[in-house]
This record gives C-alpha cells, sequence and structure tokens, in this order.
C-alpha cells in the first residue's frame, strides 16, 4: 500500500471530519471568550472530537471542572478498550507508539483494524501512523476554519450547538443497529428525566451518568448468572 493509497483510505474520514471540526472551530470563538486559534491548539494537544464539542458547551454553560472532566471522561472511556486491543500491533512502534495511542479517535481505530495488513510490520505501523496523521490533520484544518470564520465573518450561529446533540442522536441509533436493544436508551432517557426533575442544574450531569451507570451494573449483575445458568442447562440437556 503507497501513501496515495493511505491517503485514499483516510478520505471518507476528511469529509466527515472538515465540516465537524468547522462546526467546532465556530462553537468554540461564539461561545467562549478566547482567541480564535485556541481551537487550534485544543484540537492539536486534546483531539477528542466529539469530547472538544462537549467540553465547550459545559464551559459555556458554566460548568464545573469536575462535571467536564466526568463527562469528557465517560465520553471517551471507549477508547481504553480500543488500545488494549492494538497494543500488541503497536508493539516495537518505539516514539510512534505514543502517537498512535494519543490519535486513536472512533474513525482510526476503524480504519487500522479493518484494512488490509502486510507481514512487514515496521511498514504497517508506519502506514498506521499516517492514517492517523491524516486523519488529526483532518481535524485541525476544520477547526481552524471554523474558528477564524466564526471570528472574522459575522453572522447568527443560534442553534449551532445543536450539533453535539445531532452527534449523539446519530452515535445512539449506530448503537442501536449494533446491539439491536432499546433497553439501554430508555435507561439513559430515563437517568436524564430523573436528574432534570430532582437535581440542580450543575449536577444534573454527573447525577445522569451516575444513575444510569449503576442501573445497567445492576442489570448486568442480575442477568448474568441467568444467562450462565441456561448456558450449562443447555448443555447438559
Amino acid at each position: 500500500m503507497t501513501d496515495r493509497s493511505v491517503f485514499k483510505l483516510t478520505l471518507p474520514i476528511l469529509f466527515g471530519y472538515i465540516p465537524l471540526g468547522m462546526a467546532f472551530g465556530v462553537l468554540f470563538v461564539t461561545q467562549l471568550d478566547y482567541p480564535w486559534w485556541g481551537a487550534t491548539l485544543m484540537s492539536l494537544a486534546i483531539y477528542a472530537g466529539a469530547g472538544q464539542i462537549l467540553a465547550v458547551s459545559l464551559l459555556a454553560a458554566h460548568a464545573g471542572l469536575l462535571e467536564v472532566f466526568v463527562a469528557l471522561f465517560v465520553l471517551n472511556a471507549r477508547h481504553l478498550f480500543y488500545g488494549l486491543s492494538l497494543l500488541g500491533r503497536f508493539r516495537g512502534a518505539g516514539w510512534r507508539k505514543g502517537y498512535l495511542i494519543f490519535g486513536l479517535t472512533d474513525e482510526t481505530y476503524s480504519l487500522l483494524t479493518s484494512r488490509d495488513r502486510t507481514g512487514d510490520a515496521a511498514a504497517e505501523q508506519r502506514r498506521d501512523v499516517l492514517i492517523t496523521l491524516y486523519n488529526q490533520s483532518y481535524w485541525v484544518i476544520g477547526s481552524t476554519l471554523g474558528a477564524w470564520l466564526g471570528r472574522a465573518v459575522s453572522f447568527d450561529s443560534t442553534g449551532i450547538e445543536f450539533a453535539l446533540v445531532a452527534l449523539f442522536i446519530v452515535l445512539t441509533i449506530e448503537q442501536y443497529k449494533v446491539l439491536g436493544q432499546m433497553l439501554p436508551i430508555w435507561i439513559g432517557a430515563a437517568a436524564a428525566g430523573l436528574s432534570l426533575a430532582l437535581l440542580p442544574a450543575d449536577q444534573q450531569l454527573i447525577g445522569a451518568v451516575v444513575l444510569a451507570t449503576l442501573t445497567l451494573l445492576t442489570h448486568y449483575r442480575f442477568h448474568r448468572p441467568t444467562e450462565a445458568t441456561g448456558s450449562q442447562e443447555r448443555s447438559h440437556g
């Protein structure tokens, strides 16, 4: 696979990251009192995609640092499992390993795990770095363009923060298609409703996350033994 082929492989990411990165950039300069290049710096140093949009929304709403930390940790906790599943592939990558772990977004993970590979580990790790670098470049370019346009051009950005809501709606639909289960969605909706009704505004997000997590863990705890027992009964039968 040539460098040109690697670039072609990342084209779908380019068409997604540029507009979403621009939405983040516009949100950054219109919601926060920071210079436009702060969006570029955030995309270079943090590179969290939806996490960056969520952070801007929370900071604009004057959320506490604890709430921001918990929200971003929960949102990006899946990356822990991404990294663990690729530790063997990244072994021996040297200085590249740190960047490969840092730049492991959902889309990059999908490309790294689905593309055809050869037996040359060094060459494959170099291509993995190129894929990761290309994808982050698209996000940085989109963020910079959005932030610069948001600062240089006067327009009504009301409602653009809905980009985050729309993103999570899409992610929820995709998860439902994969899992085929409505229960996690109903649990999340119920937890959000209870938090809105019972908790003050600055504690609603943490309350919803904690409530949904505890409910899911309880559900898993009581259903796992039943499934295991059922499997044993079928095997004995």
